[in-house]
């Protein structure tokens, strides 16, 4: 398993919802560390532009 955004667990960019399933963990957990912590926002945008999108389960016909 490697980190990577959330494809169906996303607010903004999907950071904390890949962080979370990464370690298993609750995104809101994640999302509280990042909201009350100072100075989170800069590496937030940070891994929002370099981790890689996990790609989208595709839809079923039925």
């Amino acid at each position: 398993m490697k980190l990577e955004k959330s494809a169906t667990d996303k607010s903004l960019f999907g950071v904390c919802g890949g962080i979370a399933e990464f370690f298993g963990i609750s995104s809101l957990s994640v999302r509280l560390i990042f909201l009350l912590t100072p100075g989170l926002f800069i590496p937030y945008f940070i891994l929002a532009s370099t981790l890689p999108a996990k790609p989208t389960p595709p839809k079923s016909l039925y």
